[in-house]
């Protein structure tokens, strides 16, 4: 008779697991939600022995909250990128942002902010992601205005206002067609281009 147990899984550094587990996790809450990280579904998911997941993770909210972790902060590598002009790196903020693309990792903000009402680990770790998306957005816009590129009289209520776009834009993760419309298409960088007094479709011509 076959047995149905999990295969033992192969041995690897402490450390090299639990990035693995996590990575697993992620990829999980990005595909099918947060509500669906679960210890079990992540033993299934790399194929080893559910005790394994425990052994690094002794509840389901630790493994939720540490996955929204790791999602947020590879999108936040994805959204910033170190290299470029103030001027380049807002616009490929605004493309990510106003793309249908974006609808993953959207999807998971959104279903963050709706969880976080009901798990206050969850809700810090949200408030955390936010400062440092906020932080990530002034350097640029302070890069910016330093450059001359940008006028702006407050750069972190410069950097609020964008973010808010962003979020409003996540708020209509889940209906495609909202994304399909041309004032959607450009929400943020129409947002981000008055906001940092840039001329209306100067994001548009950057390359």
């Amino acid at each position: 008779m076959k047995s149905t147990q999990a295969p033992r899984a192969a041995r690897l550094a402490p450390a090299a697991r639990r990035a693995q587990i996590l990575s697993a996790a992620a990829d999980l809450a990005l595909a099918d939600g947060l509500e669906r990280v679960t210890l079990r579904a992540v033993a299934d998911r790399l194929e080893v022995r559910h005790g394994l997941i425990t052994h690094y993770f002794n509840a389901a909210e630790d493994l939720v909250v540490e996955a929204f972790i790791a999602a947020a902060s590879a999108d936040r590598e994805v959204m910033f990128p170190a290299e470029g002009t103030p001027l380049e790196r807002i616009a490929h903020l605004a493309r990510v942002n106003d793309s249908i693309e974006a609808g993953p990792l959207a999807r998971l903000w959104l279903n963050a902010r709706h969880l976080s009402r009901f798990s206050a680990p969850l809700a810090a770790a949200l408030a955390e992601q936010d400062a440092k998306d906020h932080a990530r957005l002034r350097e640029v816009i302070d890069d910016g205005v330093r450059s001359g590129d940008f006028v702006v009289p407050d750069a972190a209520s410069a950097a609020v206002r964008i973010l808010l776009a962003v979020d409003g834009v996540c708020a209509y993760a889940n209906d495609p067609e909202a994304y399909a419309t041309a004032t959607a298409a450009r929400f943020v960088a129409e947002t981000a281009e008055h906001v940092l007094g840039l001329e209306r479709g100067a994001l548009r011509r950057t390359p």
